[in-house]
Order: C-alpha cells, then structure tokens, then sequence
C-alpha cells in the first residue's frame, strides 16, 4: 500500500491512496474509509483510537479457508457449481469487431451513460415488487441485451461476490472477494418478469455456495481452457454502492475523483453498475483487441433502452422489447435501403433489347471464336426462331428448355424464347441424365431447344425437340420482324434449377420485372457502354450468365461468348481476356483466388483492356485482396457482388478501394444493395438486429422471385410477407445466410445458417472447424460436413486438400484438431482429396464430396485376421452391423463403435444364422470375434446365464446395481462404467427369460425379489447403492421396498428419466396422436375445403392428408426411435425380447407402490419432449418420506446414457454414490 499527501495550498490537499487488489479489495476500501474518518476526528480532538479490538485476523481467516477446502462442506459446494454449469457454453460469442487474439490480452478501455432518475427510480420499483434486488433487475436487464446479441438461449455471466459470510470478516481489510458464474436460461422468449424470476432463482442458489473459491473451482471442474479467453464466463457484471466508500470527515469539504490509470481488461466485457444519491452510471470496460468505442457507445445505449422498455412492459416478450433508437431504426430501415430507382416498370426484357437493336443497328452484339453478329442480326434472327417457336403452340408462361453448348445458337435461343414470350429453362449438357430428366418433368416443358450433336446424349422426355443448328434453314423462313410475345412485366422470364436440400433441385420462377429491373441496375452500376467487351464466363445454368448478357445489351455493349474449352488454365483464360481485348468479366470467388495466386507467383500484368472484375458465389478473402491490390494497383475496379438466385443475380455489391491500414475484417464485405432491392438484417424474431450484430439476411424490393416451381409450401416458407413493407403484398426472402453491418453501411457476410449443426445434443458451427483445419500448415483447403450416410447416425465429416509437397496423415490432422477444439468438434472421419469439387458456379459442390470408406478404428494391437470359417462369417456380420471395415477377430465391438442397438442387430444375426440365442450381456464376457467364436459353435452355450452381469467387477467401492429397463438387457450401464471409474464396480441386472429357456417375471415384485437374491451373491449385506433406467427405475424402488423391510440399508435409491406407473406414459401407444393432432387437422381441412377458388385447392388437400399421415409416422417411429431404440416397435429383434418387453408393461400396469421411508435421487433428461412429462419430478415427488432430489442432466430419454451426455450422468451419479457413502459410513439409513 502507498499512500501520498499533496499539498496544494493550505486550504486544499489531495490524499492518494494506491493498494494492490491482493491486499484489499472494493469492501475493503469502505472499511478503510470509514477507519480513516473515525481516526482522523478522534486524533483531530485529542483523543485515542476508537477502532475496536478485531476478533481476528485476515491470517486466520486464510487458515480457516485451508481447513475447510479439505472437509464436506467442499464438496456440496462443488456437488452444486459442477450441477449448475455442466454442459455450460464454454465462450459467449458477442459480435467483435477485430479478430480474437490467440492470445488474450488485457488493453482496456472505459465508457459510461447515465441511467436518469425516472429510470432509477423504476428499475427499484419494479425490483421490490418482484421480490428481487437491484442487482438481479440490472442483470436481468443486462442479459436480455446479451441474448439479443448473441442470440444464444444458454448464457453464464461473472459477478463478484465480498465472500464476508462470517460476521467476523466484516471489518478486516483484505481480499475476501470472490466470483461467482451465474447461469441464465433464455429460452422460449420469456417475458422480462419470467426472466427477472429466473435470474433471482439463479442468484439465490448462487449465494447460497458462494464459499466455494473461483479457483478452486476452475481447478475442479477442468473446463476447456483456451489463451485467447477466461474460462466458464467473459462477461463480468457487478453493482456498486460508492455511498459506502465515501470519505466524510466533519469539518472538511471531501470529494471523491478517479485517477485516469490505463483499465487493465480482464474480461471481455466488464459491466459496472454504479448507485449514487439518486441515479445509476453503467460503466463498461472492454477489451480494446476486440472491440471499437463506437461498438460499446452503441452497446450502453441499447442497455439503457431495454432497461427502459422491461420496467415499462414487464410482461412483454424480450425479443419485442424495443432496444433500437428511432434514428437507429431508420438508418438501418430506410436509410440504407434508399434504393429507389425509376425503371420501366411495364417492359420485358426483349423489348428493351429491341429498343437497343433500333439505336445501334450495326454495333456488335455477339462474338463467338470467328462468328460474330450485329445487334440487328442477332434481334432478326431471334425473331425468326420466335416465329418458328409460336407456331409450335409457344406462348406466355410456357417453358421452353434451352440444352446447348457455348455457341451463337444458344444466344439466339435464348432471345428467341423470350420474344415469343416464353420462358426458358436453361439445361446443362454436363448435368447428369437423371438430373436432366427430372428438370424436364418438373418444369413441364413442352419444346426443348438444343444441337443436333446432343440429341443422342438427352434422356428420355416427352417434350418436341428443335434442333437450332440443323433446322436452320427451315427456321430461317419465318419473318424477321419483332413477334407478338403478347408477355408482360409480371410473366416469366426464365425458371432456373438450383441445389435443393432434399436432394433434388428446385427450380427459381423469375420475372421480367425483376430482370429488367436488375440489368438496368447492373449496366448502371458498371458503367457498361458500347466501348465495353463482356466476357460471357458463365455456364447457362447459372444465373450470372443472366447478367453477363442482357446488361450488356442494355448498354450497348458486345458480349464475347467463351468456347466451352476455351479457359481450361488461368493463362489460357488471361490469354483470351488479351486477344478479345475483354474489358469487364465476372469470375467465381474461388477462380479469382487462383487468378491473384498465379499473379502473385509469377509476377504477371493483367491485359491493357480490362477494366472491371466482379467476383461472386462466396467470401473473398481480404488477404487476396490486399495481394491482388500490391500487383494490380487501381487501374481496375474490383467489386464483390452476392445474391442468392432467388433475389435475381445480384443483390449487394461492394466496390473495393484501397485497403486502409490496419483494415480489420477477416473477409471482404458485401457491400450495399442494388437499384430497388432492400436487405434487412433480422433476428429470428423478424426484429432488425444492431449494427455489428448477427442476423439473417432478408432481401425484399422489385428483385425477388415469384417462388418456386411446384414447391408452395417451400414458397411460403422462404418468402413471407415484409413486417416493413408499405406496399400491399410485399415479400421478403429469408436467404439463410448471416450477416451483419458494418459501421458504414457495408454488409458483412458470415456463412450459412445450415452449416450450423447438432450432433449429438451440441450445436456446431462448421465453419470453426475448417478455420481450425485451414490454421494446420500442411492442409490447402477443408470443408466440413455433418452427413447422415446410415440412417439416424449424424457424424461430421473433414475434406481436406494438403499442400503439394507436404504430405499429412489422418492421424495428424486429428491430434492437431484434439489440440485445438472440444471432442465433440473433432470429425469422426477425415477423406483426403487432391481437390475440392466445385459446382459450375464455382462454389464447393458438397453433395459431390464422397462418403468416406468406413476403415477400422485405430486399436491397439495389430490386425488379426479371421483363420477359419466360423470367425470369417462373424466378422463379415461385426463389418456389416458396425460398418467398419476390415474388422479383425481380436478387434473389441465396442471400441469399434458398437453400442446397444447394434448389439441386438448382431445377435439377431446370429441367431437368424446359427439358431444361437444369446444374450446380449454376452458381449461383455466376450467382445471380441475371437471370444465370441468358440461360445457360438458350442453346442449348448458356454456362457453361464444369471440375471447379474458384472459390467465393471472391480474395485474397492460398495457395488452399484443397475436394472435393466423394459428391452431387457444391461449394456447401457457399459458407458456409465467407463465414466465412473475403475475404482468403482458396476453391475447390471438382466431380465429373466433373455436366456429362451425361463419365462420372463411378469410382475414386479416378483422380479424385485427374484434380483436381491441375485445381488446378495456379490454383497451379501447392506449399504446397497441400485438405480434403475426407465422401467428399471420401478424394480430397483420395489426392490429397496424389499430390503428395507428386511432390514437393510440402502445408501442410494437412483432412478433414470423413471415415471411413476400412474403417471402420464411418455410412450405413446399407436394412434394415440389423434387426441392432440387429428382435431386440428380436420379443422384445416374444413377451411380448405371453403378456399373454393383456389387454384390450387386439390393440390393443398392431398398434402395435407399425406402430412397427416407422416405426422402418425413420426410420432410414434420417434417415440420407437428414442424409448424402445428399435426401428419399427411391431417388428422387435426377436421374439425374446418381445415376450420381456410385454412382460414388463404388464408388470409395470399392475404394479402398485407404496411411500418409500427412504430418498429418492431421480436423474431428469432435460431434452425429454415436453409432451413426455408434465414435470421434472415425473410423479414420484409424494412417494418418498425423506424427499425427492432432481439431478438434471443432458440429453433425452436415450441419449443422456450415451456419449456425451454420459460422462455429465456419471458425474453426478459419482456425486450421489460418494454422498451416500458418506451417509452409510456415519450410520444414517
């Protein structure tokens, strides 16, 4: 501690006090001031210290704290944190606006704004009414405005806490304080009251084990610990009363100020409430790496209006609460969105094609290798084939297929189309056949236009062919003047196929309007004119080949088609940009990476003539950028253009200008949108999301699509009615892309929604994965994918490309991602490619990625193969059930992946094949081909049957016995095992009548007694530790029923997602969805039924019977899926099983319980469907005399037992066996 006296003069002195945090904290400045006051008026009368004798001292409080984070009050602190945040996110990804340092550093800045005294005033009001502090309003208030940031439902904030339980620890002067991680639940959009009520639930509990040390607990629950981030929180949120530590001495005027020191960032984000007399200041320190002030300006504005709007609607839903000012609205509503633009609003695109043709005759308008033709050849010509095309029954909104190979004839096919005022649909000759063939029946098309060199290559179809190039001469015939289209703006202009998600394509109806609209935008945004040479670069079926062509038209420009072969390398490509003195070509994102790659290499110069280049299809990355601007300089423009198909071409574009230094985006924006085009950037509550913040993009105005071809409910899904539209009927299309703005305006695009997913209960940015991937130095390239290749089984997938000359291993590449990412993140199986597969659009064709060969895990022996034919036919069985291949007969089934329903596919197979009925716990015994082969060639089976199955036989500890649930068999409890420890033994009790040969009990108390008997072979006398899974939960509460009227102990009575038998079956019986669905359905149906002039009524009626029968489907198929882990509940592994599974319904149906003198620990899975529980306690909340206890944990009704949700269980199993131990050992029952 250094403390200074400054004199100024005599009147005025400044007292400077500086104490490091390890000797005192923020109490015990308080403390010091008021000694300091009570000093200085006693000393300044004469008289002696008034402080009183203090009951200890800080030094025996650290003694204290030594003792006790040894004793049992530790561990029910640390029994509740690891509760309360198992499964917590590990980093709160608030929108940043610099790249996240690999290694944290601790640069700090400061800002504040003051919360008025009205505000004040109502934020304790509403606090007192709700039966809540200060503090917990004002966190609450701060976690609506992190979860509108974030979107993120699961949110842990950082509080300090004095840690002055103990009376005596009031007045001493050090570092008592303590964090605390609070844990918010967001989900279901609660009202601010309901969140309010959740945070004070939340905060409470917290105090409660508030003794536990910080890092005491970092050290005990070992979270994944990065450098660039604190562990378990990043937020830090804090009130403080500066009241308390006020200097007030009689006969001096005292005034607190705070030095400027540097702010040190220890978080992210470090909230500080501060209360005075009357008004509240929020101060935020930040950390400067990450974020600008304006950010944090921005971020403290939008605190105080939600404060504001929660106390003034408490019971509004926070996703409504207004948090954006008026000006901030509009800038991101109207603002940035005055596109307006006058267009003709009532022509096609051929007319204004013609006009073109009438002003400049003679100009070029088409170049093809030697073949070129002026705009009045080019309009005669399509003219003719127009003619040709209307005698043939072509007409307004008749799709006509285009299939053709770069040439002159696919241009005046094209124009030929639409002059008759059709619309056509562009086919790649490349497509696949059955690709091709699906698009002519989907589309209906009547006439397919193509060459006579592709005739033999089209699939079957019903549609009449025109050969261009060899009907020529009779096409030639018709008239040259302009044909009567009879089309207007609101007709199509051409259905283009995109990538469908379900594994066809869809196909994109786009109208004149939106094409006129878009080229006009187009040839005025690149400055096209006559002077101008456009490369045709693009293949027909993508929609950029659109916009190659007709805006060049429009501005009087030549369009030089590129031969089909004519750019197979960059040099070929530069070669003919040079020789057709090209001025303007637009080229795939990836190709432009290449093309800055090559420059850079070889230190080339772009052709004299070129002028512009646009890229598109996906991000561009800002350090070829930088590259392509050293070696290109500024002589031609460079703009990122992005639009998804259904918003016609192009909706953004983002002019490139010399990057400034220190230019912090990781990719290059997308920039603002076109001529009459809007872009909304919204949560997924449809409500506009902050500057910075992520969003989906939503793109509305003159742009967008009709919809999709024969897809309504698809069309209904992607364009919804615009919630800012001024016009009547007005869409937006919700493009699954995020994004956020940028300070300026600009638009920055952040990937794919969809290439976010779930595997096994965690959700998953891929793209973190391939940026974690790309960060290895042997590796090029990598996508990631999650694919479903068996049905139900969802893995992710790495794709990587290495860097020539440095050759890696999948071995490699795994340990690398190990290092890098959680478990859960690293891929199940890496394919290693020479490239990466694009579409024609340049873009990374993922359904073109291979499945990857199913190899054997990587074990710890070497491969043995099968030596006869017992063991080849075994392993041939283990290859097909686990999908691996080669499997090797001293391979273990469950390190190649196998688990409990692939257990009963295997024996199921083997007794199809040998008549052999073996059960299941058979794998525990012998796992191994090797093991397994001599059990199945005896004649009767070597394996000694009991219903008890030592799962995990050693060990010191008491046992755990474990029931079966109604399927029968143990092989659950193997994961549970593994996590609990070798130190603890684990046994499971099998149903009686697996075995074929006795009958299965068929009441409970039957089967109860029938399993003490069992267990007492392994421990003959009590304290006994039983859990049951489902059904089995009700057989170990009969079977402690059981004991403890014999007398004996039970430490532990452990029940997994078990209901009680009166209670609300989770199963659904078949049918049973009818009481909640089919009501609802039939009223549809009635209203529909009124829609009698709705064209497509009898189209709308048939989906709605075929939904009615998917939703039985799934509903039961789901409930089989998750209860029974079988396919189809009338179709059971075996007969076996069946006749257990009848049994246990039934014994479960008659089954009768009575109050249990004991306690119950019932392990809740908390993604159990709400419709399967009416609440946590699952009916068992009367039953047991010394109380119920809920353990939550991961997962649902299967998957909490399996990986990864298990480890979670078997944490807090071990909690409940150590506690019960605890119990047992001190003579309590």
């Amino acid at each position: 501690v250094r403390v200074v006296l400054l004199r100024l003069n005599e009147e005025e002195h400044v007292l400077l006090l500086n104490m490091h945090h390890m000797v005192g904290d923020r109490w015990s400045i308080s403390v010091f001031t008021q000694e300091l006051t009570a000093l200085y008026e006693a000393f300044s009368t004469g008289e002696t210290s008034p402080l009183p004798e203090l009951p200890i001292q800080y030094a025996d409080y650290a003694v204290w704290q030594r003792e006790w984070l040894q004793g049992e009050a530790l561990d029910k602190h640390l029994c509740y944190w690891k509760q309360q945040l198992a499964g917590a996110p590990t980093v709160l990804k608030l929108p940043i606006d610099h790249p996240r340092p690999a290694v944290q550093s601790f640069r700090g800045g400061r800002q504040s704004i003051r919360l008025s005294v009205e505000l004040t005033q109502g934020l304790k009001s509403v606090s007192q009414g709700e039966g809540a502090t200060l503090f917990m309003t004002l966190l609450a208030a701060m976690q609506t405005l992190l979860w509108r940031y974030t979107g993120e439902e699961d949110i842990v904030v950082g509080t300090d806490v004095a840690g002055r339980t103990a009376a005596e620890t009031k007045k001493l002067i050090g570092l008592f304080a303590n964090h605390l991680a609070l844990r918010t639940d967001l989900s279901n959009d609660p009202t601010f009251r309901e969140l309010l009520g959740r945070v004070r639930e939340v905060t409470l509990a917290a105090y409660e084990h508030q003794d536990m040390p910080f890092e005491k607990l970092i050290d005990e629950l070992q979270p994944e610990r990065n450098l660039s981030y604190t562990p378990l929180f990043q937020v830090l949120f804090t009130l403080q009363d500066v009241q308390a530590a006020a200097v007030k001495i009689s006969g001096l005027k005292t005034n607190d100020f705070a030095c400027d020191s540097a702010v040190v960032a220890h978080f992210d984000l470090a909230v500080k409430v501060i209360e005075e007399a009357e008004e509240l200041t929020c101060v935020f320190e930040y950390n400067t790496n990450l974020f600008d002030p304006t950010t944090i300006a921005r971020m403290l504005r939008h605190f105080r209006a939600l404060a504001g709007a929660a106390i003034a609607n408490p019971d509004q839903q926070l996703s409504t609460l207004p948090m954006l000012t008026e000006t901030e609205r509009d800038q991101l509503l109207v603002e940035w969105n005055d596109t307006k633009s006058d267009y003709p609003q009532e022509q096609c695109i051929h007319e204004l094609f013609e006009a073109q043709a009438e002003r400049t005759p003679e100009a070029i308008a088409i170049v093809f290798e030697k073949e070129q033709l002026t705009y009045r050849e080019l309009n005669s010509r399509a003219n003719q084939l127009a003619h040709y095309l209307r005698k043939r029954g072509v007409g307004v909104e008749v799709p006509v297929g285009i299939c053709m190979h770069r040439s002159t004839e696919m241009v005046i096919g094209l124009l030929g189309i639409l002059k008759a005022g059709a619309a056509y649909v562009p086919l790649d000759p490349l497509y696949p056949p059955e690709r091709l063939r699906f698009m002519l029946e989907d589309a209906e098309v009547a006439v397919l236009l193509t060459q006579q060199h592709l005739v033999k290559t089209m699939p079957e179809h019903q549609a009449e062919l025109v050969c261009v190039d060899a009907d020529w001469k009779i096409i030639a015939a018709e008239s040259t003047e302009h044909a009567s289209s009879g089309a207007r703006a609101e007709n199509l202009a051409y259905v283009i196929y995109t990538s469908g998600s379900t594994g066809r394509p869809k196909g994109v109806l786009i109208e004149h309007r939106s094409l006129v609209n878009h080229s006009l935008a187009i040839a005025h945004h690149y400055q096209l004119s006559p002077d101008d040479r456009i490369l045709q670069f693009a293949s027909l079926s993508f929609d950029v080949a659109a916009e190659e062509l007709y805006p060049t038209w429009l501005g009087g420009a030549t369009v030089v088609v590129q031969p089909d072969q004519g750019a197979a390398s960059l040099r070929d490509f530069l070669r003919l940009v040079e020789q057709e003195k090209i001025t303007v070509v637009n080229v795939p994102t990836p190709y432009w990476h290449e093309w800055v790659g090559e420059l850079s290499a070889s230190g080339g110069t772009l052709p004299p003539t070129l002028r512009l280049v646009v890229v598109g299809t996906d991000k561009a990355l800002v350090e070829r950028l930088a590259t392509w601007q050293k070696v290109v300089g500024g002589r031609v423009r460079w703009i990122n253009a992005y639009g998804p198909t259904e918003a016609t071409i192009t909706a953004t574009t983002y002019e490139a200008e010399r990057l400034r230094e220190g230019e912090s985006f990781d990719v290059v924006p997308i920039g603002r949108p076109l001529a009459n085009k809007k872009i909304y950037i919204l949560d997924r509550h449809l409500q506009p999301v902050p500057v910075g913040v992520a969003g989906e993009l939503h793109i509305g105005g003159v742009g967008l699509a009709r919809g999709y071809l024969n897809r309504p409910e698809l069309t209904i899904e992607r364009f919804i009615p615009d919630p800012f539209g001024t016009e009547s009927g007005a869409r937006l299309y919700k493009t699954g892309d995020m994004a956020r703005y940028l300070s300026d305006g600009n638009i920055e695009f952040l990937g794919r929604i969809d290439h976010q997913v779930k595997i096994r209960g965690f959700r998953i940015e891929l793209g973190e994965i391939e940026a974690a991937l790309g960060q290895y130095s042997a590796v090029r390239g990598a996508v990631v994918v999650a694919r479903e290749d068996t049905p139900g089984e969802k893995r992710l997938v790495a794709y990587v490309v290495g860097n020539e000359g440095q050759p890696t291993s999948v071995g490699e590449l795994r340990s690398f991602l190990k290092e890098n990412l959680p478990g859960y993140m690293v891929p199940s199986a890496f394919v290693l490619l020479d490239e990466l597969p694009l579409t024609p659009s340049g873009k990374v064709d993922r359904r073109a990625l291979p499945a990857p060969e199913q190899g054997r895990a990587e074990q710890n022996g070497a491969f043995v193969a099968p030596r006869n034919e017992l063991e080849m036919q075994l392993t041939k069985m283990w290859e097909k059930v686990l999908s691996v291949q080669p499997v090797g007969v001293t391979d273990n089934f469950f390190d190649l992946g196998g688990h409990s329903l692939l257990a009963v596919r295997l024996f199921a197979q083997i007794e199809k094949m040998f008549g052999k009925n073996l059960p299941l716990a058979t794998l525990f015994q012998a796992p191994t081909v090797e093991q397994l082969t001599p059990i199945v060639r005896e004649q009767e089976s070597s394996v000694s049957w009991s219903s008890l199955v030592a799962v995990q036989p050693g060990g010191s500890k008491p046992p755990f016995f474990g029931v079966h649930g109604a399927l029968a068999n143990v092989l659950m409890y193997r994961g549970l095992a593994r996590h609990l420890g070798p130190d603890q033994p684990v046994y499971g009790l099998q149903a009686r009548g697996l075995d074929g040969r006795q009958e299965p009990d068929t009441r409970v108390e039957e089967m109860a007694a029938h399993y003490i008997t069992e267990i007492r072979t392994v421990q003959p006398a009590g304290p006994y530790y039983l859990g049951g899974v489902s059904f089995g939960g009700v057989v170990a509460y009969e079977m402690a029923q059981q004991l403890h009227a014999q007398g004996e102990k039970v430490a532990l009575l452990a029940m997994f997602n078990t209901d009680f038998p009166d209670h609300p079956k989770y199963m659904p019986q078949p049918g049973s969805y009818h009481y909640q669905v089919a009501p609802y359905m039939e009223i549809i149906e009635r209203h529909l039924n009124d829609l009698s002039r709705l064209k497509t009524k009898k189209y709308i009626l048939k989906r709605m019977k075929g939904i009615k029968t998917r939703i039985s489907k799934r509903i039961w198929n789901a409930a089989a899926d998750t209860y029974l882990d079988i396919e189809n509940p009338n179709e059971f592994p075996n007969p076996i099983i069946k006749k257990i599974w009848n049994a246990c319904v039934q014994a479960e149906r008659e089954y009768v319980p009575r109050i249990y003198p004991g306690r119950i620990t019932l392990f809740w899975a908390s993604e159990t469907p709400v419709l399967s529980y009416k609440d946590t306690r699952l009916g068992w909340s009367e039953m047991a005399a010394d109380g119920l206890e809920v353990q939550v944990v991961p997962g649902d009704h299967g998957t909490m037992r399996e990986e990864p949700h298990v480890g979670i269980l078997a944490e807090k199993l071990t909690a409940c066996l150590r506690r019960g131990q605890a119990t047992a050992s001190s003579g309590q029952t």
